[in-house]
C-alpha cells in the first residue's frame, strides 16, 4: 500500500509538471531536450555535467583592449551554466529527474510577473559572481522567485549585468545563423548605466554625465531601486535571460553539434565597428528594444545584430547626412511609409552645460503633411547620454505635428507653423524642428500634456533650450510589405510628375494656344472676349 501511494503521488507530480510544461507550449521541446541529455543507460535523469554543458557560454578571450571590467566579465561568464543550474534545477545523486527538469524549466521560463523574472535576474548574476570569485552585496530572504532583495550594486556591477544580458540576448540569435562559432560584439551600453546611476542614487546631480568613467565609479546603487528602474524603464530586461535558456534547450534537443557552438565578446567594438557611425547604434537599439515589453518590431533588433550588411541598411529612410537637410529632403524619403517609425535627432547645446546629446521619437504611423496634430500613439526618449522613456500620459493626443510648405501659390491669412514637432501644442511644442533642419526647441515637459513629464537632455531647466541639429535619422519598422508599399507608392508619384510634364502635341488645340491669343490681341486690341472660369 505504502509503494503504491508513493507511485501515485509520483505520477500525480508528473501529470501535474507536464501539464504546466504543456499549457507554454514546450513539453515537445523538454521531451526532446531530456532525451538528448539523459543517461543513454539509465535514460532516467541527466547528469549535472550535460546539463551544465547545455546552458554554459562557450567563450574565447580574443585579442583586445584589456581592462579591469573586461576581464572580470570574462570570467562571469564561465559560470554562467553551473550557475543555472545550481539555482533552478534540483537534483539527486543519480542527476535531474524528468520531473525536476520540468519545474527547473517553469522556474526558468515558466508564466510569471515581470518582477519575479528580474528576481531570478538578480538572484544569477549574484551566485555567478560569487562562483567567479567575487563578492556579491546581494540579499535574499528566502530562495522563492518573489522574495524581498536586499543589498547594492557598484557601477561595474550593473555593466557587467547588462553585458550578460546584452550575451544570453545575441547568443541565441546569432548562433542560430552562425555554424558552431560567432563574435559578439559588446556595444557602448553607457547611456543604460548612467540612467541606472542617475535613476537609482541620491548624489547624482553632482555626476557628470558627459565625461564619466563607469570602472571609477563607486555609487552605492540600491538594489530595490535598480529593480523599480528596469520595470519602469528595461521591462524587456529579465526575459533575455528566459529566452537564453530556452533557445539553449531547444539546440540541445535538435543538433547535438551546436552544443560546441562558441562565443567570442569583444570588447568596445563600438569605436571600430561601422554600425556605431549610424545614429542608432547597437546599443541604443538594443535599449529601445527592452523599452518596448514583449511587442517591438523584428526590424529593430536586426540593427542590434552585426551583420555582413552593415551600413545597406534597408529600413534606414533618411539620414541628413545622405539625403541632404530639410523638410523637402525629408519628405521625399519618408513619404508614402505607413508603418511604424523611429526619428532620431543628435543636436548640440549653444550652452557649455549641454552638450552633445541624442534625443528620439517612436510613431505607430507615418509623416503625413497635416496643419495639425495627429497619430495614435508614440514614445519619446531620452538616448544619449543618459537613457529614459516617456510613453503615453493619456491626458491629450498631440503626438505628432508634420506641416510642409502648401504646392500651390496659396496665400494663406494666417501661415500654420512649417516643420516637425511633438507633444505640447502648435508653438510651444515639446520638441520642434525647424523646417531646415538647422535647429531643434526642446521644452519644458510642463507644456505636454501627451508625453508623461521628464528631461529629455541633460540639465534641462524650465525655459525653451534651442540646440543646432548635427544630424537626423529616420528608420522604418514597419516591415518588408510596409516598405514594398512605400516602394509602389514612390514609382506612382513618380510617374504622375513625368506625365504633366509631358505635353501632347497631337491634342493640341490651335483655339487655346498662346500664339492664338497673342495674335487676336494686335489684331484688335478694343475686341472684347470672354474669359471661361
Amino acid at each position: 500500500m505504502g509503494a503504491s501511494s508513493s507511485t501515485d503521488q509520483v505520477s500525480e507530480q508528473v501529470k501535474e509538471a507536464e501539464s504546466i510544461a504543456a499549457s507554454t507550449g514546450s513539453l515537445p521541446l523538454l521531451q526532446n531536450a531530456f532525451s538528448k541529455l539523459s543517461d543513454p543507460k539509465t535514460n532516467s535523469s541527466i547528469p549535472l555535467n550535460s546539463l551544465q554543458e547545455c546552458l554554459c557560454l562557450n567563450t574565447t578571450n580574443p585579442v583586445t583592449e584589456p581592462s579591469p571590467i573586461y576581464e572580470r566579465f570574462l570570467k562571469l561568464l564561465a559560470h554562467i551554466g553551473p550557475s543555472i543550474v545550481d539555482l533552478f534545477f534540483t537534483a539527486d545523486q543519480g542527476g535531474v529527474c524528468w520531473v525536476e527538469f520540468l519545474r527547473g524549466y517553469d522556474k526558468c521560463c515558466g508564466r510569471m510577473p515581470s518582477s519575479a523574472c528580474l528576481n531570478n535576474l538578480f538572484r544569477l548574476y549574484s551566485v555567478t559572481s560569487i562562483k567567479a570569485g567575487f563578492s556579491s552585496k546581494l540579499e535574499f530572504e528566502s530562495d522563492a522567485d518573489d522574495s524581498r532583495i536586499s543589498g547594492y550594486l557598484l557601477p561595474s556591477d550593473v555593466a557587467m549585468l547588462l553585458w550578460m544580458c546584452w550575451i544570453m540576448f545575441q547568443s541565441s540569435r546569432v548562433l542560430r545563423s552562425s555554424k558552431g562559432k560567432a563574435t559578439v560584439f559588446l556595444p557602448d551600453i553607457n547611456h543604460l548605466i548612467l540612467s541606472a546611476i542617475t535613476s537609482c542614487t541620491e548624489n547624482s546631480e553632482g555626476l557628470n554625465i558627459k565625461d564619466c568613467d563607469i570602472s571609477t565609479l563607486k555609487d552605492h546603487i540600491s538594489v530595490q531601486k535598480l529593480h523599480m528602474w528596469a520595470l519602469t524603464t528595461v521591462p524587456d530586461l529579465a526575459y533575455c535571460f528566459t529566452q537564453y535558456v530556452r533557445y539553449r534547450l531547444q539546440i540541445c534537443a535538435t543538433a547535438e553539434d551546436d552544443l560546441d557552438s562558441t562565443i567570442e565578446p569583444v570588447g568596445d567594438a563600438s569605436s571600430s565597428h561601422e554600425c556605431e557611425a549610424y545614429l542608432l547604434t547597437c546599443g541604443r537599439a538594443w535599449g529601445i528594444c527592452l523599452s518596448q515589453k514583449n511587442t517591438f518590431s523584428e526590424e529593430l533588433l536586426r540593427v542590434c545584430i552585426p551583420g555582413k550588411s552593415i551600413g545597406t541598411y534597408e529600413n534606414l529612410l533618411y539620414r541628413s547626412s545622405e539625403h541632404g537637410k530639410g523638410l523637402n529632403r525629408f519628405w521625399s524619403s519618408v513619404e508614402g511609409y505607413l508603418g511604424q517609425l523611429l526619428l532620431l535627432i543628435s543636436a548640440t547645446s549653444e550652452n557649455a552645460s549641454g552638450g552633445r546629446w541624442v534625443i528620439g521619437v517612436l510613431t505607430q504611423q507615418g509623416f503625413e503633411n497635416r496643419d495639425s496634430f495627429y497619430g495614435s500613439s508614440g514614445y519619446l526618449y531620452a538616448i544619449s547620454p543618459s537613457f529614459h522613456i516617456y510613453s503615453p500620459s493619456g491626458k491629450d493626443k498631440n503626438f505628432v505635428y508634420s506641416h510642409s510648405h502648401p504646392t500651390g501659390k496659396v496665400y494663406e491669412a494666417h501661415p500654420k507653423l512649417v516643420g516637425i514637432g511633438f507633444g505640447g501644442t502648435i508653438g510651444n511644442e515639446r520638441i520642434f524642428m525647424d523646417e531646415d533642419f538647422a535647429r531643434v526647441t526642446i521644452r519644458h515637459h510642463a507644456v505636454d500634456k501627451t508625453y508623461k513629464p521628464g528631461s529629455l537632455i541633460p540639465n534641462q531647466g524650465f525655459l525653451p533650450v534651442e540646440a543646432s541639429i548635427l544630424g537626423v535619422e529616420v528608420w522604418g519598422l514597419g516591415g518588408k510589405t510596409t516598405k514594398e508599399k512605400q516602394d509602389t507608392f514612390k514609382k506612382r508619384e513618380s510617374l504622375f510628375s513625368e506625365q504633366r510634364r509631358k505635353v501632347d502635341l497631337k491634342n493640341f488645340a490651335w483655339e487655346d494656344s498662346p500664339e492664338k491669343v497673342m495674335m487676336d490681341m494686335v489684331s484688335d486690341p478694343n475686341r472684347v472676349q470672354r474669359e471661361d472660369r
